[in-house]
């Protein structure tokens, strides 16, 4: 949601101080959304729940849901690839197409946002849902993200017609640059470039 981000668990993390509570009685997605649109950083909501996965359920219920599939890749040296959207770092990503199978959808959209070949698809490493207004209509985008890989290091060619004005390669040592100008939702991804920091050769 904007700058901030709506955490269901079922106890109480230990680092309970990074979070602002919301009580499941009274939780309006709408009003929420509203006050996430201060630009600032915010720090992230927290919802206790018994059945977090019944209750994100009944909370994304009343939204359309948007498909979208995009791209963790890697080069042959183990970098990862990141492209520089509207101020902000971001991963390759994009609507999936009427008819179109979602990991098909992420290679295609990687390959056009980037203008590289990807040489390797591998498993869906996370799902993540991002609330948005589209056409003064909120709406939930449902990304599908999978590893891929690429051989040695291409040049990359970014699709300025998208609004991408960058797209970097960038090794483990370079997160840092992407966590100060980021959205959480990546923040929440970038452990799994740790994870998995080895390149296709």
């Amino acid at each position: 949601m904007n700058q901030s981000a709506l955490h269901i668990a079922d106890i109480e993390p230990k680092n309970r101080d990074k979070y602002q509570s919301i009580d499941y009685e009274e939780i309006d997605i709408n009003k929420l959304f509203k006050r996430t649109k201060d630009k600032k950083a915010q720090r992230p909501f927290l919802l206790i729940a018994k059945d977090p996965e019944a209750t994100f359920k009944r909370l994304k219920r009343p939204f359309k849901i948007i498909k979208a599939a995009g791209g963790i890749v890697k080069n042959g040296k183990g970098e990862h690839l990141f492209i520089y959207r509207l101020g902000y770092w971001d991963l390759p990503k994009g609507k999936v197409d009427d008819g179109e199978k979602v990991d098909a959808a992420a290679v295609r959209e990687v390959e056009e946002e980037c203008g590289i070949e990807v040489h390797y698809r591998g498993i869906c490493l996370a799902t993540t849902y991002h609330l948005y207004t589209l056409k003064g209509e909120l709406v939930i985008k449902k990304t599908k993200w999978y590893d891929m890989g690429v051989n040695k290091s291409p040049k990359l060619t970014p699709q300025l017609a998208e609004d991408i004005t960058k797209a970097a390669w960038m090794g483990l040592d370079d997160l840092d640059k992407v966590r100060k100008k980021t959205y959480p939702l990546i923040l929440d991804l970038l452990p799994l470039l740790e994870r998995y920091p080895k390149g296709q050769d």
